[in-house]
């Protein structure tokens, strides 16, 4: 436990943002016992171009003018900066001389008015905890000066085209000169440690207080004229991210199956063989709140993730939520998956997949779905940060 301290946390969601995001959940953590101060990432010119009707970006745009504060106080202990500067859109940049010119410039304007808020506040010997933002938190250390500087990591984010470009040179460099190095997947923090040994595995954080069977008093209308066994998967269905030939098969060799698949699709699924499939069942975007009633639904829940390099080192949330109902689940065997190994089946072909759940359905009894509620439970964002607190306490008891 660590009490007491200062933290400056950065990353790529604000904390006014429409989806949830880890950091944030840390924060709300981390301020518990410990003064936080969460900086919302600047504005940068080609984002005002681009949203500027965008109510969100309309704020930022008032507050940069001085017609709103810049910095709120959320709670006792919470506090959210937003930045009253703009910074160069340079992401895009090839040439790294040119990028490292403006990225400099951009790191002085972001201190600048994180400095400001500091003295405000009289924040003394803090922590700068950053969230894989590689870019505007590069400089940070030199120009701000922390006790510690923690580099936090938690998608494989140079493997998107958006971050390939100054992001592979960018990140490692930076994940070399932070103290500690810490990753929310075992694969994550295996590349990271190539280029920093001081990095660490701490595990997930998970909010499934959502997810409990003793809160659903009734299913979906929507399962009233499916069938059983209902096979389902709830998430983004996205081809990036999920492989849609493993869904083919699945549907296809075992035609008494229902496959129901709940969110919003992209346009190749739209477009997808599935649609053509009697026993495939798209239901559509749901609220979050609706979420478990969907899910209580299910026989058998499932992760057909596709295996590539924005995925592999995944940590996937929805895993905690499908178990933390005690429902059976057969996901794509990964490198980040081997943490649920004992409590999940872990297919590698589409063949598997089958397989697997198929084997899920005959095995499943009430003490496994106990054992599956218990382990998911255990995933909750107090033991995920002691873990990175633990890091913290033993980088700063190490010699100088």
């Amino acid at each position: 436990m660590i009490q007491n301290r200062d933290f400056i946390i950065i990353g790529l969601q604000a904390l006014d943002s429409r989806i949830g995001s880890n950091c944030i959940n840390i924060a709300e953590e981390i301020a518990k016992h410990n003064r936080v101060l969460y900086v919302n990432y600047p504005l940068d010119r080609l984002t005002i171009l681009r949203e500027k009707n965008d109510p969100l970006i309309q704020k930022r745009l008032r507050i940069n003018k001085g017609q709103e504060p810049d910095l709120i106080q959320v709670n006792e202990n919470l506090w959210n900066l937003f930045p009253r500067t703009t910074l160069e859109s340079i992401s895009q940049i090839p040439f790294d001389f040119v990028f490292d010119f403006f990225n400099k410039i951009n790191g002085k304007r972001f201190a600048r008015q994180i400095k400001k808020a500091i003295q405000k506040l009289g924040f003394k010997n803090y922590f700068i905890f950053n969230d894989s933002d590689m870019f505007r938190g590069f400089y940070l250390k030199e120009l701000l000066e922390p006790e510690m500087y923690i580099y936090y990591t938690r998608d494989n984010l140079v493997a998107v085209d958006y971050w390939k470009k100054q992001g592979i040179r960018i990140e490692a460099a930076l994940m070399a000169k932070s103290d500690i190095v810490v990753g929310n997947s075992t694969y994550l923090a295996d590349q990271a440690r190539v280029f920093n040994p001081r990095s660490f595995y701490v595990g997930q954080g998970c909010d499934v207080s959502l997810f409990d069977k003793k809160l659903i008093q009734s299913l979906p209308e929507d399962f009233d004229k499916i069938p059983r066994p209902i096979i389902g998967y709830i998430g983004a269905i996205f081809s990036l991210r999920l492989d849609v030939d493993v869904l083919i098969h699945i549907a296809t060799k075992k035609p008494d199956w229902q496959i129901v698949l709940v969110g919003p699709e992209d346009e190749v699924f739209k477009q997808s063989k599935l649609h053509d499939l009697p026993n495939v069942w798209f239901l559509g975007s749901k609220k979050m709140e609706e979420l478990p009633q969907y899910l209580m639904a299910f026989d058998v829940a499932i992760n057909p993730q596709k295996l590539n390099e924005v995925t592999i080192g995944n940590y996937p949330r929805k895993i905690d939520e499908y178990l933390a109902m005690g429902k059976p689940t057969v996901a794509t065997r990964t490198k980040a998956m081997e943490v649920f190994e004992d409590y999940t089946y872990l297919a590698e072909t589409k063949e598997q997949y089958v397989e697997m759940i198929e084997k899920a359905l005959i095995e499943n009894n009430t003490e496994l779905e106990k054992g599956r509620e218990e382990f998911a439970r255990s995933h909750t964002w107090t033991n995920n940060v002691e873990e990175i607190y633990k890091q913290i306490v033993l980088h700063l008891q190490q010699p100088k």
